[in-house]
């Protein structure tokens, strides 16, 4: 059964109103939510299926709540945000963090290591127009999720089969693999073995079916962490077998995921 097949007998016909969908926007770049707009032929089963109540990137046209499913893509990165959050909670049936920005603060939370101030008067000509958190954070942290779709950007069928399980009233079932189970699954030799590349794949979460070793380049974690991976042993192998420093362990881990990745553990020097 394809996709759109599965969203059409996934809402129960009986309904008198359709359920209401609404994708939210907070500190981000909108690629989570262009990877729903990037569905095409589902997406008109969705819009079908549903009442699509708030989606800004889609359309002007706005429903009121409560609404049934909410997605959520963005970090809490200002005051704003975090009254925002809190309505978007409120109103909202299920909440479903979508993305890294919204799973572990993105790439926004490098802030996180510095002093905000800094950046504020460098990037800014007046900086006391600026209002924002010092730090950036994921939604996990201000409210209670039902649903974490993690990736820079998600994977629309993941996104797509969250949807669909959460209208049937049950939960999405989303790997929890490594990024080395899909390369093994795909039969791509070991980059770090075969050819000494530094690959986060060994702690990022499967999902984006090993597509940079695909093309012979180390993956650099962004899915994010996946369950109890094992950061500061990977990252003691990299410094010892392959030389790495320090500096190039910490920007090796501080990328889309920056505050999600356990701080590495280096080797005495």
């Amino acid at each position: 059964m394809d996709w759109q097949s599965r969203i059409v007998t996934a809402i129960p016909t009986a309904m008198d109103t359709k359920p209401k969908l609404a994708v939210w926007k907070f500190a981000s770049c909108d690629g989570c939510q262009l990877s729903l707009l990037d569905c095409e032929d589902e997406l008109l089963a969705v819009a079908q299926q549903l009442d699509i109540a708030h989606f800004s990137e889609a359309s002007s046209q706005v429903s009121e709540g409560p609404f049934d499913l909410s997605l959520v893509e963005g970090s809490v990165s200002t005051p704003d945000d975090l009254e925002r959050i809190q309505k978007v909670r409120q109103q909202s049936r299920f909440l479903v963090s979508i993305g890294a920005c919204a799973s572990a603060g993105g790439i926004q939370a490098l802030r996180n290591y510095a002093d905000i101030s800094d950046y504020i008067s460098v990037v800014y000509a007046s900086p006391s127009y600026i209002s924002t958190l010092k730090t950036s954070t994921p939604i996990s942290q201000h409210v209670k999720v039902d649903f974490e779709l993690r990736g820079c950007p998600i994977d629309k069928h993941q996104l797509l089969h969250v949807i669909q399980t959460y209208l049937q009233g049950r939960r999405p079932q989303i790997s929890s693999d490594s990024v080395c189970v899909d390369c093994k699954r795909n039969q791509i030799p070991c980059l770090m073995v075969s050819q000494q590349q530094a690959c986060l794949g060994p702690i990022t979460h499967a999902g984006c079916d090993a597509l940079c070793p695909r093309f012979n380049r180390a993956c650099f974690g962004c899915f994010g962490p996946k369950n109890n991976c094992n950061t500061r042993s990977l990252t003691a192998w990299l410094q010892s077998e392959q030389a790495l420093s320090k500096p190039e362990l910490t920007r090796l881990l501080h990328t889309f995921n920056s505050d999600s990745f356990v701080e590495p553990e280096y080797a005495e020097e």
